[in-house]
This record gives C-alpha cells, structure tokens and sequence, in this order.
C-alpha cells in the first residue's frame, strides 16, 4: 500500500478510532478570553478541522501557575470546562475526534501571568535563558523559578487528576499529556534544568518518575488507552538538553510501554524552533527511525512534514499517524486537500498568536 493510501486508511490509537492518519497538532493560538476561557470563535476553529481524524487541541494550562503566556486557555474552572464542551460537541458534530493537551510551562512563564500564585515553579531554581511575554505581552527576562518541594508536586499531581476530569465532563475522546518543548514535565526529564537530589532527580529513573506519577494521576480519569504523551528528544526549544539523551529516552519509552498507552507522540528535532520560525535542521537525528522501534504502542510524529514527507514516513512504518502544525493553521480541509492533491493556502505567520477571526477562522476552503 502506498503511503497516500495509508494515510487515508483509519487507524486505532487505543481506544480512539481515527478516520484517516492525519493528526492536527496542538498549536498555541493566544486567543483567550478573560479567565482563561477558550474564545467562542473555537467553536469553528476546530470544527473546520474536524476532517483530520485526530484533533489534539492547543495546549490548555492546569492550574494559573501552569500558564506560561498571554491569553492560552485553561482547562481548571467551570467556566473554562463549558466552554470546551461547546468546542467539543461542534467537532462530534461534524464526525470529529479531539483529545485535550495537559499543559504545565513551568519555568517557561513570568510571575505577572499568575500574580497571585506567585514565582513560576520548576523542578529546580534555575532561569532559562532569554525572555518572555508577561501579562501586558511585553517581553520581560526571565525569572528564576522556585524549586518544587513534595508537597508542590503532590498538588500538581492533584491538578492533572482535576484537569482529565473537566476534559472528561467536556466530552473529550481522550487526553494527550504534554512532556515535551522544556515544559514542566520536561524540566522533570532533562538534566540541564533538573539538578534535584531527591527521588525526582539525579538518575534516569528518578527523572523519569513524575511522568510516570502524571500518567497514573490521569488514569484515575481516563483509561490509558484514552491517553496519548508527547516527548520532543533532542529538542532545544525553551532553553532544554540533557547529557545523554539516547539513554533518557531510551528509559521514557521503555517505561511508557508499560502503561498501554492510546499513542506516544514526538516531535522531530529537524524542526527547530517549535513553531519559532520555518528552520530546518537537517544534522538532527530523526527520532522516528531511532525510538519508533523501542516503542509498542502506537506512534504519531510530527515536526515540519510535508505531505510527502508524511506519506513516506507512514509507508516505511516509522509511524501509525503524521501530526501537522502550521499547514492546518491555513488549511481547514488539509485532508481533503491532501486527498485531492489540491494546492494549499499559504499561512500568514503574523497571524499565529492573538487576534480574532483573521488568520485564525478565515482560511478558505476548496
């Protein structure tokens, strides 16, 4: 079977049944209302998108100490959780399938983003390098976070039990845990921002454990094979690395088989910004041909394809599904168009983060 054949065959990933192999990737579109709440304009955001056979939404903060930028919603309050559920049922509605991504920055954040709730947190106090933008979406330098203690990690670990609960009572098909991009989970992981001397820090195995605690805290809500984990190996985004990274996620994703989980997705380090800029890194080890192997379940990867990218990698097995950002920021019917082989829109970068309508619900469709 070719690799356009394969793409448009469904697959299952664990529970959820996917109508073709074209994945939307989460993408942070800064568009929040007051509270956190998702704009009501998502509502035909993603059910435009609802041809992909997945939808992992934008990356949507725990807690307010989860929040690391302007305007990101949340998934921790009422108002929150209803809104979701609207985004939800528009996307059932057009025979859609959409998981949530659990979202914890941090370092990655500014204390004017969660004033009350004070300094970001971390797994260590160390500041990553550069800036960011704080609540007034002025670029501030980064603070250095205060180090988590036991009971810090305790009530994360309750805030990803509360948050698969809203993203339950909203209907979700599942969730995806976010563990990649030097986020919280990845700070956990990675040795250059984890310096701890307790039993989440120094060895692998201790790195390795509030991952394994976020996936168990989660599956008292969702059954694993309902919840999908992101990892980006070799990534640079946010001012991560780690000595041996061959070892480290080598070590992830023999524990993650453990867990039955719906779907492992990583993200492609060629792709070396995160959404920054359109940067190839052709030196980058392809994560797909070396952790794909190691790893039982199923497997999404993403990070900078093309359709024909996508297609090979699926025929070559290094992949059960091919996650697209910015081309399904711009094209709706991506599947559709891929399908056809139909030109595709060209995405306006300007338009990524913030705004309304333009550039975000206004993408023709063929």
């Amino acid at each position: 079977m070719s690799g356009k054949e394969i793409m448009f065959t469904p697959v299952k990933l664990g529970a959820i049944e996917l109508k073709n192999r074209l994945v939307m990737a989460p993408l942070t579109r800064m568009r929040a209302i007051d509270g956190d709440v998702p704009n009501p304009l998502a509502q035909t955001y993603y059910s435009q998108r609802a041809g992909a056979g997945l939808i992992i939404t934008e990356a949507t903060q725990i807690s307010p100490l989860g929040k690391g930028y302007p305007a990101t919603p949340g998934i921790y309050s009422p108002e929150q959780t209803a809104a979701w559920k609207k985004i939800v049922e528009a996307v059932h509605a057009k025979d859609g399938k959409i998981v949530a991504q659990l979202w914890h920055v941090g370092r990655i954040s500014h204390s004017s983003l969660h004033s009350e709730q004070g300094m970001p947190e971390a797994p260590s106090a160390i500041a990553p390098a550069g800036q960011t933008y704080g609540a007034d979406w002025q670029l501030h330098d980064y603070e250095t976070p205060k180090a988590m203690t036991l009971d810090d990690i305790a009530r994360l670990l309750n805030e990803f039990t509360q948050a698969a609960n809203n993203a339950k009572a909203a209907g979700f098909d599942g969730v995806e845990i976010h563990a990649a991009n030097g986020y919280l989970l990845d700070q956990f992981l990675q040795d250059k921002t984890n310096q701890r001397n307790d039993q989440y820090g120094g060895s692998i195995e201790n790195r390795l454990r509030l991952l394994g605690e976020v996936i168990e805290a989660v599956a008292k809500v969702f059954s694993n094979d309902r919840i999908g984990v992101r990892l980006s190996p070799y990534g640079s985004f946010n001012d991560i690395a780690d000595s041996d990274p061959v070892a480290l996620f080598n070590a992830a994703i023999q524990k993650l088989n453990g867990y039955s989980l719906a779907y492992v997705h990583m993200i492609e380090p060629r792709s070396t910004s995160a959404g920054g800029n359109d940067q190839v890194n052709e030196e980058a080890p392809v994560t797909s041909e070396m952790f794909r192997a190691a790893y039982q379940g199923k497997f999404i990867s993403a990070g900078g394809y093309d359709q024909a990218m996508g297609e090979a990698v699926l025929e070559a097995g290094l992949a059960d599904a091919v996650a697209y950002g910015r081309w399904y920021i711009s094209n709706p019917d991506l599947a559709e168009r891929f399908q056809k082989n139909a030109p595709l829109n060209p995405y306006n970068r300007a338009t990524f983060y913030g705004g309304g309508e333009v550039g975000y619900t206004d993408y023709p469709t063929l």
